[in-house]
């Protein structure tokens, strides 16, 4: 066992202080655990109903937690086959890297995030998931490693924003295929000043409409167009081109 703690203990980013021990390490075992959902037929993720999700496509699916969090954004991309990362064909192989992409820039998009984590687990559920959480901007103590610890630390995000933010999600994401399956994002529309007070509150999908891909494979190695409203520069400067 190692008589001192390893050096991350002293990093900035570290989200503890204090006295620590290093846990006993247990001896290996002799044969691993079965995951949860190695059996299909008690997978939770087959069984998850479409309406339990943010986006939906023919082959992927994207979700939320079901609430906010204490980071602006945590989605999860599934495939709807039930497959593990080593199992893909080269076709979903290769929308895998489309689609980590695709949701990695819907979600920098957004107001308040400065870089977006993709991580991929192998030891939870067998179901195919990558995780993509934001780190807020300016927040460099969550720079790093721990972003997953401090998610669980922080206070969770106003939730009506968050609820907006997953309607702009799915809207980007619709923007290439599939369907959005959570409310489009409420807009305050406000008069200018000196004309009143009144205040008008409507439905807006910020000019994102589901395409019409019916009969479309989409979700092929094909370029595909990005939407007018994805050209726009990110907060580094970076032109936001088209996803291949």
């Amino acid at each position: 066992m190692p008589t001192s703690l390893p050096d991350f203990t002293s990093w900035p980013t570290f989200p503890f202080e204090g006295d620590f021990r290093v846990r006993t390490v247990d001896p290996p075992v002799e044969q691993e655990p079965v995951r949860p959902g190695d059996d299909r037929e008690t997978c939770a993720a087959c069984h998850a109903p479409d309406r339990d999700y943010v986006w939906v496509a023919d082959r992927w699916r994207v979700k939320s937690l079901g609430r906010p969090s204490g980071l602006p954004m945590v989605l999860i991309l599934e495939s709807r086959s039930h497959l593990d990362l080593g199992d893909l064909p080269n076709l979903l192989a290769a929308e895998l890297g489309v689609m980590t992409v695709r949701l990695e820039r819907a979600i920098r998009s957004l107001d308040g995030v400065a870089r977006v984590h993709v991580n991929r687990w192998g030891d939870g559920a067998a179901h195919l998931h990558l995780w993509f959480l934001a780190r807020p901007y300016g927040r460099l103590q969550l720079r790093g490693t721990f972003l997953a610890l401090w998610d669980d630390i922080l206070p969770p995000v106003d939730e009506a924003v968050w609820r907006a933010n997953l309607g702009l999600i799915g809207a980007w994401l619709a923007e290439f295929g599939g369907r959005s399956m959570v409310d489009p994002p409420r807009i305050d529309w406000q008069t200018p000043a000196g004309l009143g007070d009144a205040v008008v509150t409507t439905e807006h999908s910020v000019g994102l409409e589901p395409a019409n891909v019916e009969g479309a494979d989409w979700e092929g190695t094909a370029a595909v167009p990005e939407p007018a409203g994805a050209t726009v520069p990110l907060k580094d400067g970076t032109p936001d081109t088209t996803v291949a």
